[in-house]
């Protein structure tokens, strides 16, 4: 479909005395659009033209430019047979929302979009506790079909989150709505990202954004770019409107590689997507530990009640039916693999016998970790700690239990940079925290790897455990049962450190550790706790 397309460029500034002036040229440019445009993007946040620099002043340029930016809207999109699309914003209670608004062919108004990617400090404005309650909302980007025109939507820091162009890209929409500010940003840098933005979706591009100044170097760029990444317009710093014919019927196909089948960029990157490469994201992930809700139940050892403990079925078990939290041990064999298994000793739960460090992995492969337990887990092999984290890094919290040789002497420092390592490479720093209640390990921990959390375990002096946490700077206490009482969790919590509880599997036992104040209670019958407490 061919069409006239105009993105207009107002003037904006840091001066709040400045918005009346300001609005009053946007008013102006949206009355002197040719009328023959057919879509008209203005930018975002057009009823506060100017920095408002306090939640007053972002209100009172609420209250008075709100409604007439609505009627000149209207006016425009019914004097040029046009849709219209504006920034404002959108009561909801005391929160605003930063919103895309269209001005149908009749001048009705309706909202269309909300911006997706808050920035911190819109979170904040908006209460959202702190991004807990926001960030870790499901969703899919907006796509809306329009008199046969498929228009997908960016708004400001949208434009800044690269990983969500292929999901845009698999929308096929034909035009992009950009209703920008970008104010802090290099007319270089925006010019670039929306090239990259129209070229890897296979879309035009409509930005508006607004002038700082004619001879400011940031901001701006008000532009319409065509699938192939070309720049048809492009404002820089200047006030006013531009325009583009764009046909939507045309889009840009290349070769496949050299020599290879014409499709859309997109569909060839598709082709060879490979996601181990790329951070864990959308519906296989749950919230990292620091936001996850309290209480909580841990999974301990997996849901070792119906598979072997420490082994990928208890542990995907445990996370099928929703563990916050799995736990489990991790050795290092002879050979420095790092493996999964509660005891230091083989005997309990294989059929082999002695020391787990005294073999290498290949060595310890040979014997039989299932059948133990039950005759249907017959052949299960010891498990790797980067088996787990290729399974499962992301999906779950995991309280990792590091097994020291002995009770306070320091571990092979190697080991411990091995372990962090493979945390840091499944991007899991926020999604994993280490326990031990061996002090020195702690300390090494703390030194080795400050970026992953600590949880002080009971050691050889549980009732001091608390200060222990303190002294060493640990976000969590793992209380061993019975040496702890209330004025131990109420001491934790003044300091901001959680409390873990080992462990329950009664119900009412652990409905009275939680009235107690413990966050978090380990278990070994996952499902029958969460059945009964009603938290996961």
């Amino acid at each position: 479909m061919k069409l006239k397309v105009c993105t207009v460029q107002p003037p904006y500034s840091a001066d709040h005395g400045t918005s009346e002036a300001n609005f009053k040229k946007t008013v102006e440019l949206l009355d002197g659009i040719d009328p023959s445009a057919d879509l008209i993007v203005l930018p975002e946040a057009c009823d506060v033209p100017a920095l408002a620099r306090t939640p007053e002043q972002r209100r009172a340029s609420f209250d008075r430019f709100h409604g007439p930016l609505l009627e000149a809207a209207s006016r425009t999109a019914v004097r040029c047979g046009a849709r219209v699309f504006f920034g404002g914003y959108s009561p909801d209670g005391d929160r605003m929302f930063n919103t895309v608004f269209m001005a149908d062919r009749d001048g009705r108004i309706s909202e269309v979009y909300r911006k997706q990617h808050l920035t911190p400090g819109e979170v904040r404005k908006l209460g959202f506790d702190d991004g807990k309650s926001y960030i870790w909302q499901s969703g899919w980007p907006d796509a809306v079909t329009v008199d046969g025109i498929r228009l997908a939507f960016l708004v400001c820091y949208d434009f800044y989150f690269y990983e969500a162009f292929p999901v845009l890209a698999r929308m096929e929409p034909d035009i992009i709505i950009g209703c920008s500010h970008q104010r802090s940003d290099m007319h270089s840098a925006l010019e670039t990202s929306v090239r990259f933005l129209a070229y890897n979706t296979n879309a035009y591009v409509v930005r508006s954004s607004v002038s700082m100044g004619e001879d400011s170097e940031l901001g701006g760029c008000s532009v319409i770019a065509t699938p192939r990444g070309e720049l048809l317009e492009n404002l820089g710093s200047r006030v006013g409107v531009a325009y583009a014919e764009i046909d939507t019927s045309v889009k840009y196909e290349k070769s496949a590689g050299f020599g290879g089948s014409v499709m859309p960029h997109w569909k060839y990157v598709d082709a060879g997507r490979r996601p181990w490469k790329y951070r864990p994201a959308g519906p296989f992930i749950c919230p990292p530990d620091a936001h996850m809700a309290y209480p909580r139940l841990c999974a301990h050892r997996g849901f070792k009640a119906v598979a072997p403990e420490n082994s990928l079925p208890a542990y995907g078990a445990a996370v099928a039916l929703g563990a916050s939290e799995i736990e489990f041990d991790l050795w290092e064999t002879k050979d420095g693999e790092i493996v999964s298994l509660h005891d230091k000793k083989l005997d309990r739960t294989s059929d082999g016998t002695g020391y787990v460090w005294d073999y290498t992995y290949e060595e310890l492969l040979k014997f039989d970790f299932g059948s133990k337990f039950s005759e249907s887990f017959s052949g299960l092999r010891i498990l790797r700690f980067e088996e787990i984290l290729k399974k499962f890094a992301c999906q779950t919290v995991m309280n990792i239990h590091v097994k020291p040789h002995t009770k306070t002497e320091p571990e092979d420092e190697g080991k411990l940079r091995r372990i962090a390592g493979l945390i840091r490479r499944y991007d899991c720093t926020g999604h994993a925290y280490f326990m031990s209640g061996n002090d020195a390990v702690v300390r090494q921990l703390r030194e080795i790897a400050p970026d992953i959390p600590c949880c002080m375990g009971a050691g050889k002096d549980p009732w001091a455990i608390v200060e222990r946490a303190k002294e060493l700077g640990c976000c969590k206490v793992q209380l061993f049962k019975p040496y702890f009482n209330r004025e131990m969790i109420e001491e934790a919590h003044r300091c901001g450190i959680r409390c873990n509880v080992y462990w329950a599997d009664d119900p009412e036992e652990a409905r009275t550790y939680l009235d107690m104040g413990v966050d978090t209670v380990l278990t070994n019958d996952y499902q029958r706790m969460t059945a009964a407490l009603g938290i996961s």
